[in-house]
């Protein structure tokens, strides 16, 4: 066996190892028997506790749902929506845009239909399946001065169900979420102490590969 590939397998068992140790550190880090003396950074608020800085809540990741999502009950679910959008293909206009092909499309493409809303505030000017999932999660956080009155969909397995019929209304659907995608989405939504701890396990796995002997 030649140096270089023993290197990549040293290096790769190396990974493995601190893989599985975090697993358990994450475990140690997020659940604790024993009861805190000092208040522990909350995971989902929506005010400031004890005067301490409130922590921003986010929707749950769903890409990961989207493949294995129940598009039947997603079709059920839009029901709630059909009082304001049309989801035929060349459907009209309602009190919101007509929704066919949306998975994928630039934001607000209907060029006779006056948007409310900044829909592309954060900079993302495509409803990508994460984009949907934050709007369908709460469309007035999502799209500051909208005038939806839609609540959004709490449950993630609601939203991965809508979006993955939304996402059948096309005559050419769009791929299904990759893990690269799904990976991004988790990172960005995963609540920040857990972020916290994934960032130092990755410091040490780049650390531990660079250290790695290279001849």
């Amino acid at each position: 066996m030649g140096g270089m590939e023993f290197n990549k397998i040293f290096a790769a068992i190396l990974v493995a190892g601190i893989v599985a140790m975090l697993s358990g550190f994450v475990a140690e880090k997020l659940v604790h028997p024993h009861k805190l003396k000092e208040n522990a950074f909350p995971i989902e608020v929506t005010e400031s506790v004890g005067g301490g800085a409130a922590v921003e809540k986010k929707a749950e990741p769903v890409l990961a749902l989207i493949a294995e999502a129940d598009i039947a009950r997603g079709q059920k679910l839009s029901k709630a929506c059909a009082a304001c959008h049309s989801f035929d293909k060349g459907g009209p206009n309602g009190v919101g845009p007509h929704l066919w092909g949306v998975v994928g499309v630039t934001k607000q493409n209907i060029s006779d239909f006056s948007y409310s809303g900044a829909l592309n505030a954060n900079g993302e000017n495509v409803w990508t399946y994460a984009a949907l999932n934050e709007f369908l999660w709460n469309p007035k956080k999502y799209a500051p001065g909208t005038k939806m009155s839609y609540a959004g969909l709490k449950k993630p397995e609601d939203r991965a169900a809508l979006i993955a019929w939304l996402r059948t209304l096309s005559d050419s659907p769009k791929a299904l979420p990759n893990p690269t995608e799904i990976a991004a989405e988790e990172a960005k939504l995963m609540p920040p102490q857990v972020q916290e701890v994934v960032e130092e396990a990755i410091e040490t796995i780049k650390d531990v590969v660079e250290d790695a002997p290279s001849n």
